[in-house]
This record gives structure tokens, sequence and C-alpha cells, in this order.
């Protein structure tokens, strides 16, 4: 097997994702998933995709990440091993779907206006 490269990205965050047949190992920026990722919570989130799709220690992962925090790092890395594996195997799209974790999160930060002091809140208005 190839390796399988897809992008997942989330607010600021863009994280390459390099899908390989392994053991399991998860490395992020040249760190260990759980060096990266110290919230319990995020850790979860990484291993989700593979869960659902059953497919645990099968692969080795190998992730760079730019931009955004953290939880926007963790849900880019998500979506681009979701991405990988669909793309491995199209039967783990149906696992994977229902779940929400092939949808791109199209929320971003509002720009702030001229005239006001953030996106939507109004410098102080004084009457007298």
């Amino acid at each position: 097997m190839e390796v399988v490269h897809t992008i997942g990205r989330r607010k600021k965050a863009v994280a390459r994702v390099y899908l390989t047949e392994g053991t399991g190992a998860i490395v992020v920026n040249g760190k260990d998933v759980k060096e990266y990722f110290t919230v319990a919570t995020l850790q979860y989130k990484l291993e989700q995709a593979q869960s659902l799709a059953g497919v645990e220690g099968q692969y080795d992962i190998k992730v760079n990440v730019d931009g955004g925090g953290i939880t926007g790092q963790a849900e880019a890395i998500r979506l681009g091993i979701s991405r990988a594996l669909v793309q491995i195997n199209p039967d783990h799209r149906a696992a994977l779907k229902p779940e929400g974790l092939l949808t791109r999160d199209p929320r971003m930060v509002e720009r702030k206006k001229p005239g006001q002091k953030k996106a939507r809140k109004k410098f102080q208005f004084s009457k007298r």
C-alpha cells in the first residue's frame, strides 16, 4: 500500500495527514500524539475516526499541522484521518458520515468592522 495523503481544515488550522500501513502510531509535528495533545478529549478526537471505522492499530499516521489553536488542530486532523480512511476503503463512509466526521465545519471568525470595537461589539454610546 502506498502513502495516502489528505488535508483537513478547521478555522485557521490546516492538517496534512499521511496514512500508511503500520502499528497504529500517530505522530504530530514530529512528536507523539500524547506529547503534542496532553488533553484526553483531544486524543479521543484523533482516535474517533479509526474506532468508528474499526481499524484501530492498522495504520501509522504522520501529521503536519499548522495554525489555529489545539482544539482546531485536533478537529482538522480528525477530518484528514476520516478522509484518508474513506479514500482507502469507501465502505468506511457509511460509519463516518452519520457521525459528522466527513463534514468540513465552515464556521470561521467574523471580521472586525470599521467604526466598531470588534466584529459585533460597538464603541460605548454616550447620549449626553
